[in-house]
């Protein structure tokens, strides 16, 4: 049986970290709203600052001709895409304000 994230077992690792009185009042005010004790507020936002440059590292394994045949695509002028004209020409939700 494996320990549940939020159980004490779980959570071993002790971490230290200072923050200004400013930061720790946001903090508090943020942890408060999302009805999350302080701990589990930064927890869980530091793991998803974490996971994201993580998630955008990405691997793909291809062989010689697979890669060439990628890159003679890449080097294909653009072609003209109706749908790409359409969605450039709307303005941005944040605009419509």
């Amino acid at each position: 049986m494996t320990a549940n994230a939020h159980s004490p077992a779980a959570r071993s690792a002790r971490l230290g970290l200072r923050a200004t009185p400013e930061q720790e009042v946001l903090l508090r005010r943020a942890a408060e709203v999302a009805h999350k004790s302080l701990t589990e507020f930064i927890l869980e936002s530091a793991r998803l600052a974490a996971e994201q440059p993580l998630l955008e590292q990405c691997l793909f394994m291809v062989s010689g001709s697979q890669y060439q045949a990628l890159m003679d695509l890449l080097e294909q002028p653009g072609q003209p895409n109706e749908g790409l004209r359409d969605l450039f020409a709307r303005k941005a939700p944040w605009e419509n304000a």
